[in-house]
């Protein structure tokens, strides 16, 4: 199991804020009002026919293509502005692209830019390690595969927060306090987080916004030569690509929105959300465990297996299970971090099965490694900037789930009536915002996309990171939203083995017809 990759492609929660979002509307005549963006500005500039002069450097720059180091694959770095309300300031930020150009044989139908999620996932890692090399054949030949690091992400003028180690300490410290003690811990930590962002990312900081990432992709559009915008996002993709739709409908080509987000929804109810989305996926996975040999839950029910598991992390929060690194015993936070890793992805569960059997035993090197791919953390002790991009953006699209301790206080019950295992870790964790050193510039509003061509939105009905009634939310919202149905397990549905939402997705990709509104598939 390919831990990596699927980390790589999915949204985060766990010491962030959740998926949020960032806003803007949109006006009777298909164009975008003029709406205060996170850059400061309007959304209606860069909506607008023409480019103002401002951006035309932008949009007419010419991107040099040059080797990865991975065969088949060509990287260019493009320019973008730092701050789209000040493009004139000559303050840039740098926007790595990649691509895998066509196979044929058929006829080019032009560039298809792909997003994993996160927000913070490396679309370049994303493209180089599956889409450009593992979507379907038919896809790859009339398409130049094509994915961006958005800005803030991993190759694309970063954010960066804290050290190898302090982030060691920060994913060990205990996200269910039960005193005075531990609250105030989890507090210091997450301030120092944001403190630790703002000191090594000032610059940066206050411009990664989703409405930011939409904007720059509109300049990636135009310099790749396309009229029209072609795209596969993933998980918090899905929100990148509903907020292009809604600044820029009459650039939208062929969308597929997998796995999605309702923009909707305030961070907390999100939260929560996802909360019961995980509680979901571990239903699915207690139901399959009762069915294995090697099921180390035992085989008394559902209840009674929920509570072994619960059990385990109580044990783990008293007394940390040795785990081979002397520094990173595997206490409850990373222990939850590890089984929520493998609940993105039934193909992991074998793997879970032998971690928390492991760790049962008195060896949580397992539970440890998948909490470290969800962190991406590498064996030298780096870490990539996911958790760091995740934040950044979650604090920009969305004003903070809670003002403070006392409000996760209040909010605990609701949390764990959504998730009596996961519910107060995730509540705790979703107070990071609260500290965040720049201000919210978006927040909460349902995205229609007025005078859009059919957008395609894919839902799976036991996705752990992305309920499926968000799916079913967007696809409303959205004037020209069409819902595809996987009912099935795991986060996101193309690409993960069933024919028939393969097939309706491909068949859009490729001749530009959707499927129909409601389409269900197993």
């Amino acid at each position: 199991m390919d831990t990596s990759r699927l980390l790589r492609t999915t949204g985060t929660v766990i010491a962030a804020a959740g998926l949020l979002l960032s806003g803007c509307t949109s006006d009777g005549s298909g164009g975008p009002k003029a709406v205060a963006s996170s850059a400061g500005g309007t959304a209606s500039a860069a909506a607008s026919t023409a480019v103002p002069a401002p951006l035309r450097p932008y949009y007419e720059q010419k991107l040099s293509w040059r080797d990865c180091g991975v065969p088949g694959f060509q990287c260019a770095t493009m320019k973008a502005p730092l701050d789209y309300a000040h493009p004139e300031s000559g303050q840039d930020v740098d926007i790595a692209v990649a691509r895998r150009q066509a196979t044929g044989p058929g006829k080019r139908l032009g560039s298809l830019v792909v997003n994993p999620g996160g927000p913070g996932g490396s679309g370049i890692g994303y493209l180089q390690a599956y889409a450009g090399i593992g979507y379907p054949a038919a896809v790859r030949a009339r398409y130049d595969m094509v994915s961006f690091d958005p800005r803030g992400v991993d190759r694309s003028s970063p954010v960066q927060c804290l050290t190898g180690p302090e982030m060691d300490k920060f994913t060990q410290v205990d996200q269910t306090p039960d005193n005075a003690a531990e609250r105030a811990e989890l507090v210091a930590a997450f301030k120092q987080f944001a403190a630790g962002c703002q000191s090594r990312s000032q610059r940066v900081l206050p411009h990664v916004s989703t409405v930011e990432a939409a904007r720059d992709m509109d300049v990636l559009r135009a310099v790749l030569g396309d009229e029209k915008l072609s795209y596969v996002g993933a998980s918090y993709g899905t929100f990148l690509g509903a907020t292009y739709a809604e600044l820029f409908p009459g650039r939208v080509g062929r969308l597929v929105l997998d796995g999605a987000m309702d923009p909707s929804r305030p961070a907390l109810e999100m939260n929560r959300d996802q909360t019961g989305g995980f509680e979901t996926a571990l239903r699915s996975f207690i139901k399959d465990c009762a069915k294995q040999s090697d099921c180390p839950l035992g085989k008394g029910g559902p209840e009674a297996m929920t509570e072994q598991l619960k059990e385990f992390f109580r044990k783990a929060d008293a007394q940390p299970v040795p785990s081979g690194d002397p520094d990173r015993p595997l206490g409850e936070s990373l222990a939850t971090t590890g089984v929520i890793a493998a609940l993105y992805d039934e193909s992991a569960w074998p793997q879970l099965r032998e971690a928390l059997t492991a760790a049962m035993n008195g060896d949580g090197s397992g539970l440890l490694g998948l909490a470290d791919s969800y962190y991406e953390r590498e064996a030298d002790g780096k870490y990539a900037n996911l958790m760091f991009a995740n934040a950044a953006v979650n604090c920009l699209d969305q004003p903070p789930a809670f003002a403070g301790p006392d409000a996760v206080d209040a909010a605990v019950p609701s949390f764990q009536k959504a998730s009596p295992v996961f519910g107060a870790g995730l509540a705790w964790a979703s107070l990071n915002c609260a500290y965040w050193p720049v201000k919210a510039t978006g927040e909460a509003r349902a995205l229609t996309a007025k005078g859009a061509p059919p957008i395609v939105v894919v839902g799976t009905v036991r996705d752990p990171a992305t309920p499926y009634k968000w799916a079913q939310a967007l696809a409303q919202q959205l004037d020209s939203g069409v819902l595809l149905t996987y009912d099935g397990d795991g986060h996101t549905a193309y690409g993960r083995g069933s024919a028939c939402i393969d097939t309706a997705i491909n068949q859009y990709l490729l001749a530009g017809t959707p499927p129909k509104d409601g389409k269900k598939c197993t």
